[in-house]
């Protein structure tokens, strides 16, 4: 993966070289492409603005690395330039939450 250092696009920023994901910074849109050094990613879906989007492919079941270290396991194959998010990633610090369900020991409120 490319150096952060190398990051000239300002409407994303990488935050580790290990890093499976990058964090747009503005929202980005089907269509755009984003520089992260060398490597120019088509964005696939629309990322809005603090979310993370693909810098490469991820394999259903795959850890995905953001800060240099696992954040999460991808519960279906991400393509690059693609949005990822609770709808695609299962966070290794808290409960993906559905809106169908209350997760164990949560109260729905109305």
């Amino acid at each position: 993966m490319p150096d952060s250092a190398c990051n000239a696009d300002r409407r994303v920023l990488l935050l580790s070289a290990d890093d499976h994901v990058a964090v747009a910074l503005v929202a980005l849109e089907p269509g755009d492409t984003v520089a992260i050094g060398d490597t120019i990613l088509k964005i696939a879906s629309r990322v809005p603005m603090g979310h993370k989007v693909a810098v490469r492919a991820i394999a259903a079941g795959e850890k995905v690395r953001k800060y240099g270290a696992p954040i999460g396991m991808a519960t279906r194959a991400i393509a690059v330039g693609e949005h990822v998010h609770t709808h695609n990633l299962r966070s290794d610090y808290l409960p993906t939450v559905a809106l169908r369900e209350t997760p164990p020991g949560w109260e729905r409120r109305p």
